[in-house]
């Protein structure tokens, strides 16, 4: 499958961005998708996943009750609205996938994905 992520920029503390995923290549809805972000500097770390239904969903703990991870099995889409932006949230945020024979939620670990994006840029400035 293949990723192409956008929605990326530059924005305030406080503000909001929605992030996007389109998947193309295979069937949509057998995988399941996540997010990571890497920072300068930093490795590359988990953000949210959700199961190939939408039903299910996991995120990291310095996200959780801020971002949402949604899916839209017929655009072949994955979102990531991120919400009350801190500046410890600028990364290079990447969208991956992998294949799931059961409807459950894949990782957190990078290599529990088979496909990657290559990413697109969020700045939150202080």
């Amino acid at each position: 499958v293949q990723l192409v992520e956008s929605g990326g920029g530059l924005v305030q503390a406080g503000g909001s961005l929605r992030l996007s995923c389109a998947a193309s290549g295979r069937i949509f809805s057998s995988y399941g998708m996540g997010w990571f972000r890497q920072a300068p500097g930093k490795e590359r770390e988990f953000v949210a996943a959700i199961s190939r239904s939408g039903g299910s969903t996991y995120y990291a703990d310095s996200v959780k009750g801020r971002f949402t991870i949604s899916r839209d099995n017929v655009k072949n889409t994955v979102y990531l609205q991120m919400n009350s932006l801190k500046p410890e949230d600028t990364a290079a945020y990447y969208c991956a996938a992998e294949y799931t024979e059961r409807d459950y939620v894949p990782g957190p670990r990078e290599t529990d994905f088979g496909s990657w994006g290559q990413g697109t840029q969020v700045t939150v400035s202080s």
